[in-house]
């Protein structure tokens, strides 16, 4: 969820569906012109005594936030308040009890966004250092009751907080506990993002199982390999889910435009704030019925807006985010860069994957959803092979794939470099999730989480 940033074209009325429309043809780019976008979010904890920061308080998320504009970020503020951080390096963000997140700029090569984060995570522990904070890489808060933690003064988490409980049990633990990493993809047409559409929600349970990293809840093992995806499938269902009408023959831009007029909406931006309308029918807005604006029609911004409030396995702007991995180290962050350009920017292994995922049925890609969570890299594609067998499948295909890109750094690697931590992954057999749960029954406890979970760790990566 980024600080919303908006340009002035965005700002004239919706005259027709094809405004709507527009936004996703926009997105279409030569492929000498598809970036990589990476997202990723971090827990930030005070090192005295591990408690999550207040927005407020002396050494806080204000003083963080602030603690950036030395390096050229410039402030966003809502209500006289900093609430993100615009820059040369995309936009820094804050979600509703204060994780803390880089939404990165496109950029041409998985290589450039590695640069980007060392320069996030050296400006990160700098701010870090001096303010007595630490961050850490997990896909859940794992030892925070929701009492334990603050939200952030930003009006659009007003609304879903009031909101949330409505619609789903866990909506709450959505906002307040939980970090993902995402990679955003670029397309080339209606058909190229369909194609990458129908793919990428597919293994997407293989990247929640390859990055899974949330076994813990208020100080115990929670059950999951990844509670943070548990937590989607009770937060809202009509935001939330792996959305079946993807696989229909006649997929494109209009059936998404559908799915999306059906999504109830949160708010309306107007003159600084938010309006509540949670809700309330967009369809409606549309035709100046909107019962929290009434007689006012929308303008190009309110869809954007709205486009940013559904939540599924797999969300379509004017780019495709991958959004099912958990929050980790920021050295995972390329990982899933790589993962995903070698399947989504490498034409043959898009044909290969497409080829796998055609024999699998709406039971196989429901059931993927529902277990893996839970079973991680043991689960079943149809009770037949394993996450875990395919991720090993498909792994000489992606490093060939990247191999094949040609993209070199000044050491003259390629990106398949970025792969290793998954490769570590596949080869053992255990997730990240799996070796935290192996560590927490050595020690009894999860004294070692604060110390072997930073955020800015190093990798194998050199």
């Amino acid at each position: 969820m980024s600080t919303r940033q908006t340009s002035s074209s965005q700002n004239h009325p919706i005259e027709s569906r094809d405004d709507l429309l527009r936004i996703f043809q926009a997105g279409e780019k030569p492929k000498a012109q598809w970036r990589v976008g990476t997202e990723h979010e971090k827990l930030v904890y005070k090192k005295q005594n591990h408690q999550a920061p207040s927005y407020e308080e002396k050494g806080g998320i204000c003083d963080l936030l602030q603690g950036f504009t030395r390096f050229g970020w410039q402030p966003i503020y809502e209500n006289d308040k900093i609430i993100g951080l615009s820059g040369d390096d995309g936009a820094i963000s804050l979600e509703p009890a204060g994780q803390f997140e880089l939404s990165g700029a496109p950029r041409s090569t998985i290589h450039e966004s590695y640069d980007e984060i060392c320069r996030h995570i050296q400006q990160t522990q700098e701010v870090g250092d001096e303010l007595g904070l630490g961050f850490l890489g997990l896909g859940l808060w794992p030892d925070k009751k929701r009492s334990d933690l603050p939200l952030m003064p930003k009006g659009r988490y007003k609304i879903m907080t009031k909101y949330m409980p409505k619609v789903g049990k866990l909506g709450l633990d959505m906002m307040l506990r939980t970090c993902t990493i995402q990679s955003n993809i670029d397309y080339g047409s209606e058909a190229d993002m369909v194609k990458k559409f129908r793919v990428s929600l597919a293994l997407q349970p293989l990247a929640t199982a390859l990055f899974a990293n949330s076994p813990f809840l208020e100080g115990r093992p929670n059950g999951f390999s990844s509670y943070r995806s548990h937590i989607w499938t009770d937060t809202d269902p009509h935001r939330t889910g792996i959305l079946p009408f993807v696989f229909d023959d006649d997929f494109g831009y209009e059936r998404y435009i559908d799915y999306m007029l059906s999504v109830p909406m949160y708010f309306v931006y107007r003159d600084g704030r938010y309006i509540d309308a949670s809700g309330q029918d967009f369809r409606a807005f549309l035709r100046g019925e909107l019962p929290a604006l009434p007689n006012e029609k929308p303008i190009l911004s309110d869809w954007v807006d709205h486009l940013s409030t559904a939540f599924p396995e797999v969300r379509l702007k004017s780019y495709l985010e991958m959004r099912g991995a958990d929050g980790a180290s920021a050295m995972m962050s390329p990982a899933l860069s790589a993962f995903w350009i070698s399947i989504l920017y490498d034409s043959e292994l898009l044909d290969t994957a497409s080829d796998i995922i055609k024999s699998w049925s709406m039971d196989d890609y429901r059931n993927l959803r529902n277990e893996v969570p839970k079973k991680g890299l043991k689960t079943l594609i149809g009770g037949r092979q394993s996450l875990l067998d395919l991720g090993r499948q498909l792994w000489p295909l992606m490093n060939d794939a990247l191999k094949r890109r040609a993209i070199l750094n000044d050491k003259g690697q390629d990106e398949s470099r970025y792969l290793a931590p998954i490769g570590e992954i596949l080869e053992s057999g255990q997730s990240l999730s799996d070796r935290l749960l192996a560590r927490y029954h050595q020690t009894g406890n999860l004294d070692f989480i604060y110390q072997e979970c930073d955020w800015a760790q190093p990798h194998i990566l050199s």
